[in-house]
This record gives C-alpha cells, sequence and structure tokens, in this order.
C-alpha cells in the first residue's frame, strides 16, 4: 500500500467511525503497526487537517477542507440525493433552501460522469402529507441548541391550553406529520416534546446548560424508546 493510499485510507476511517477512535482500532482496521498510525496522523496534521486527540485518548477528526476531497461512491451519492431531497420536502424554509443549495453545490464538484447521475437521479423522495409550517424561527431554535442556551417560548398544547415554557433544547426531530423540538422543560423539571407548529414567541435566554446537551439528548431518546418498546410488547 502505498504511502498516499494509507494517508487517505485513514482519514476515511476517522471520518467514518465514532470518535474518539483509538490508535489501535486504526491500526487493527488498516493492518498496520501502532508506530504507522501516530506517524500518518502527523502527517495528515501537516497536511493541514485538525485531529484531536493523542496517544491514549483516540483521536477525533475536527475538519479536513484543507484536504483533497476522496469523492463519492455512486450508492453514497445515491444516498445523499434522496436525503437532500427528502430535507427539502420536510425541512423548515431554511432548511429546505439549504438543501436545494447543496445539490447544487454536490453536482458542480463531482466528476461529469457523476455529476449525471445526481441530476438524473433515479431516487427521489415525495410527502403526501407535509409537517406543519412551524410558526418559530426554526434557524433561532437550531442556533441555541447547537450553543446550548436555554429558549423561552408560549406554547399550547393538543387542549388548546396555553403555558410559558422555558426549556434546555436538545434536538429537532423530523416526524412524518409534525416536527417536534426534542427538550428538558424547568417548568416540568422532565423530558418534553414540543410541536414546532404550536410554538409562538421565542426568545433566546442567557441561561447556558453547556455541556449537558448530548448527555440529556441520550437520555430523552433511551426513553422514547424504552416507551415504544413497551407499547409493542405482547
Amino acid at each position: 500500500m502505498s504511502r498516499t493510499h494509507r494517508l487517505f485510507q485513514l482519514m476515511q476511517h476517522l471520518r467514518r467511525l465514532p470518535p474518539p477512535v483509538t490508535a489501535q482500532q486504526l491500526a487493527d482496521d488498516m493492518d498496520v503497526s501502532l508506530r504507522t498510525v501516530y506517524r500518518d496522523i502527523e502527517a495528515l496534521r501537516g497536511l493541514g487537517a485538525v485531529i484531536d486527540g493523542e496517544a491514549g485518548f483516540g483521536f477525533t477528526l475536527i475538519e479536513d477542507a484543507t484536504l483533497p476531497p476522496l469523492g463519492f461512491e455512486d450508492d453514497e451519492l445515491e444516498a445523499l440525493v434522496l436525503g437532500l431531497r427528502d430535507v427539502a420536502v420536510i425541512g423548515d424554509p431554511a432548511l429546505s433552501k439549504a438543501a436545494e443549495s447543496a445539490l447544487v453545490k454536490i453536482q458542480a464538484r463531482v466528476p461529469p460522469r457523476q455529476a449525471h447521475r445526481l441530476k438524473h437521479a433515479i431516487l427521489d423522495a415525495r410527502r403526501f402529507h407535509r409537517p406543519a409550517s412551524p410558526t418559530i424561527d426554526v434557524g433561532k431554535l437550531r442556533a441555541a441548541t447547537w450553543e446550548e442556551v436555554c429558549v423561552r417560548f408560549s406554547y399550547s398544547d393538543a387542549q388548546s391550553q396555553l403555558t410559558e415554557r422555558t426549556v434546555r433544547p436538545l434536538g429537532i426531530v423530523y416526524f412524518d406529520h409534525n416536527n417536534m423540538l426534542l427538550a428538558w422543560c424547568l417548568l416540568r423539571q422532565d423530558f418534553r416534546t414540543f410541536r414546532l407548529d404550536r410554538m409562538t414567541d421565542l426568545e433566546r435566554t442567557d441561561i447556558s446548560f453547556r455541556p449537558h446537551r448530548v448527555s440529556l439528548l441520550r437520555q430523552h431518546l433511551e426513553r422514547i424508546r424504552a416507551d415504544q418498546e413497551r407499547q409493542i410488547e405482547p
């Protein structure tokens, strides 16, 4: 295996595997020595890749935009087209526009044969029922979620009862009929799910809950899965 090919393969492993990736795992997957892995990590850093971590703690690829692109397999390209076209249908206005823009950018950057496949893809995404339109600025909600700061909003429940909520936003889930915010509600002191089309008057607060978003989201999803499993038990 040439050094160039080995570096590309290492980069692909860092992109694909859940971080942090241990040097031993990389060595086993690539069938090389630990010493080679450490040397190649430093080589990638020298080429401009931002790789966090060190021996004994594992490595996380932060940014590799300065490196030559590896390109896409045909099936990967089909998956991208299908996913982005579905986002264009179910996403909020900003995400829908971003999905369409991303498709144009991908088509301009892949080889001509793949650009043709992308333009005339055999896969598409259609929905007979689009999710209800959000009544808040979802871009502001996404930004607050990424930055791990609480938000405040008015919420109308299924019985049209209006309450004021301050929550820790954890993630947004796009379902068939409704787009939902997963959150920790300070009013109820528990996990709650809110429909975006029932939220109004969204405000960002100065209350930070960093660095707890990921762990809280994991707990919320585990509870949802447990509830679903109980519902399907015979």
